[in-house]
């Protein structure tokens, strides 16, 4: 079905795990410490085959609400983002204890739809993370209820999991749930339904089959909420397993390449799904005229673009903003996103990394445009 393989997946080497409400609370009755002990050691394991690892993690609003004494999860915005709030510090408190146990740091990344819907902080975010990736620190990412409003909520974490596995290009994106994946039918209308087991993201039919498991009590998402995510991660090129997080040694098991859960397949490669994003959703701000030594380190190297390779800054535009790269007749060779804006560029230009602070003042990245953020055309 296709060149992607459960075997190719599990050896796999940057993943993206989001845990839900419902097993990570133990269906309301508080944090399941066990539960989440389990995959921290499962974690940490990978951490030690050299997979890079981002949890996104629901939960601190079901763990406000049990540690208020509510039973029902409640409606009214301000409400939900107080009991964020409130179970937002036993959550972070309880990875931080349990991974500690094996020596690993955590991180708290709390994010909203518009933090990575701005060029900016897009950048921002994504080099935050990679830096906590390369220090071995577990990032775990959840939506900052607590200032998010109605508007701009992502309303489920399926959602904001996708949108880090694009940010950081994940290979794999694991949704763990209650469900032991997707179903051809209901499976509580009926009972017989069969498990499927790979999917290819662009299958129209994917939402029907996404009929097996609703919204749950505690949490905001179903089934159909992690179609679309992995609809979202495929645009990245990243594959996603929708599996139980009760099942032992789960994480072991889909870095083994058991088939568990439901396989969702991306039907481009992550470099050609990358360009075409880069292509197709962003609008040109302006260019950089390249000499000859950086045009080489593009095309053959396929290295990070240096200030020092730049010989003229046109346009004005934004850090973070697409970029044009030319070469010295006005061919476009790549377009990027840029760390620097226009103004700071042209200061920059012609100079070499080692002097981005001497001339700024500060120093935001060594690159002007990073080889991940770069497609050639």
């Amino acid at each position: 079905m296709s060149m992607i393989t459960r075997q190719k997946l599990g050896s796999s080497r940057r993943w993206v795990v989001k845990v839900g409400s419902s097993i990570l609370t133990n269906d309301g009755q508080g944090l399941d410490r066990q539960l989440i002990a389990s995959w921290a050691a499962q974690i940490a394991a990978l951490r030690q085959d050299g997979v890079e690892l981002v949890l996104v993690s629901s939960g601190a609003v079901s763990e406000g609400m049990v540690r208020m004494g509510w039973r029902k999860r409640p409606h009214a915005l301000h409400e939900l983002q107080a009991a964020a709030a409130i179970g937002q510090m036993g959550l972070v408190q309880t990875y931080e204890t349990l991974f500690q146990v094996h020596n690993l740091h955590t991180a708290q990344i709390l994010v909203t739809h518009d933090d990575l819907a701005d060029r900016q902080r897009y950048l921002n975010a994504r080099s935050t993370l990679s830096t906590l990736l390369k220090l071995g620190v577990i990032p775990i990412v959840n939506e900052n209820d607590t200032v998010a409003s109605q508007e701009l909520r992502f309303g489920d974490n399926d959602t904001l999991a996708a949108m880090v596995a694009n940010l950081i290009d994940a290979e794999l994106l694991v949704l763990l749930t209650d469900q032991p994946g997707m179903y051809e039918d209901d499976p509580r209308l009926n009972p017989e339904t069969a498990l499927i087991t790979e999917a290819r993201a662009e299958d129209e039919n994917l939402a029907q089959m996404a009929a097996g498991g609703g919204v749950g009590r505690l949490g905001s998402g179903g089934m159909l909420t992690k179609v679309r995510a992995a609809r979202r991660a495929a645009q990245s090129g990243a594959a996603t397993i929708i599996a139980a997080g009760r099942q032992q040694d789960v994480l072991h098991r889909i870095a083994a390449g058991e088939e568990i859960g439901t396989l969702i397949i991306p039907t481009k490669a992550p470099l050609v799904a990358r360009k075409q994003w880069l292509a197709s959703h962003l609008e040109v701000r302006g260019s950089l005229v390249l000499d000859d030594g950086a045009v080489r380190v593009l095309t053959k190297s396929g290295r990070s673009l240096l200030a020092v390779g730049v010989t003229a800054v046109r346009g004005h535009f934004r850090r973070g903003e697409l970029i044009a790269c030319l070469d010295a007749n006005g061919h476009e060779i790549a377009r990027g996103l840029v760390n620097y804006n226009s103004d700071e560029a042209c200061r920059i230009a012609g100079h070499g990394s080692e002097r981005i602070e001497e001339i700024l003042g500060y120093i935001d990245e060594a690159e002007l445009i990073h080889r991940d953020n770069l497609v050639l055309i």
